[in-house]
């Protein structure tokens, strides 16, 4: 059943505890636990992480400071960047390479009325567009430029990151779209606004999130990095093989994200959606996705630079990270569902 639920809302051990020393991995990202990054929650719940002996400390994400400054002072092992951040680090002189990609799917895109008369990004020439905030700016630049079309070709404006907010906006027709993220667009349907995105397949298509390093760290690391990716990866492919036992052990981890449980499935699925790899390895870097992007970046403006993936892509980590069986996952996955789940 797509709805099922937990027996209880305190989860029995991770499959897999052991008593044994913790090495902690400090990991900043955008959030903190959420079912937008569900492999940390699923490898937590089936015990990968205490299996390779990992414990992973998420920091304060509210931080005014960009991530990269956390990797190089030393506070964060690993820091998850958006393309931009990566690029713009490296450019600057950041001594850090790309281990994983986390999400090889993006979650921004340029949404519609379901019922609108605009079918296109072309055809919001001349119209004024959406933005949640101001990050978006370079989502709808993107998505333009597929039509060869520029920012100039619309009217901007910030509409806020409140449902109610972006609902009225949009269903009143004071914009034609808006540019932004699948939380956005749930809560636009919570706000009883339907929409159809029109996203171009070029604006979806990159590596979103990515987990970074300082280069002169890896060695030092590298035992608790291979355990980090491995378990994250078995979270990851958890969702593949058993949606509903993920969405269970979401629902126990951040019950706040499903309050109301609809919502709560709707966010975990889209999510999904994002987060397994379109690689045969997962989380394996794409060099060629990584040099057909920089010049859209630098086209708007987001980057000054192309710099060559070769510099800032280390795949040595992506073997260790795929060692594992997905028949012993299937097991794990039906033990921990037979021990916390019913019907």
């Amino acid at each position: 059943m797509k709805h099922a639920m937990l027996v209880a809302a305190t989860l029995a051990a991770p499959l897999g505890a052991t008593a044994q020393e913790m090495t902690t991995v400090n990991l900043i990202n955008p959030l903190p636990r959420s079912a937008n990054f569900y492999p940390l929650i699923a490898g937590e719940a089936l015990g990968y992480f205490a299996e390779e002996g990992i414990e992973v400390n998420l920091l304060p994400s509210s931080t005014t400071l960009p991530f990269i400054a956390f990797v190089q002072n030393g506070q964060a092992d690993v820091a998850m960047l958006d393309p931009t951040e990566v690029i713009n680090a490296v450019s600057t002189g950041a001594d850090i390479k790309l281990i994983y990609e986390v999400m090889q799917n993006a979650p921004e895109g340029i949404a519609v009325l379901a019922e609108s008369e605009y079918q296109s990004i072309a055809d919001l020439a001349g119209t004024t567009v959406g933005l949640v905030s101001d990050r978006d700016r370079n989502t709808m630049a993107f998505a333009l430029g597929t039509e060869n079309l520029s920012i100039d070709d619309v009217t901007t404006v910030v509409v806020g990151e409140a449902g109610p907010t972006l609902a009225n906006a949009l269903g009143s027709g004071e914009v034609s779209a808006i540019s932004g993220a699948v939380p956005d667009w749930l809560a636009l349907q919570a706000n009883g606004i339907e929409i159809r995105l029109i996203t171009p397949a070029d604006v979806t298509a990159i590596p979103a999130n990515n987990f970074v390093v300082r280069s002169d760290r890896i060695e030092e690391l590298r035992p608790a990095l291979e355990g980090f990716l491995r378990a994250w990866s078995k979270g990851n492919h958890a969702a593949v093989m058993d949606p509903d036992a993920v969405a269970a052990m979401a629902a126990a981890a951040v019950p706040e994200e499903w309050e109301n449980p609809e919502f709560g499935r709707e966010f975990l699925d889209a999510s999904i959606g994002m987060n397994v790899s379109v690689t045969e390895q997962i989380g394996a870097p794409q060099p060629e996705a990584w040099a057909a992007l920089q010049p859209r970046l630098v086209s708007v403006g987001a980057i000054q630079q192309e710099i060559d993936p070769a510099t800032f892509i280390d795949s040595s980590l992506i073997g260790p990270a795929n060692d594992w069986s997905r028949e012993e996952l299937a097991a794990d996955i039906a033990a921990w569902r037979a021990e916390n789940m019913t019907e």
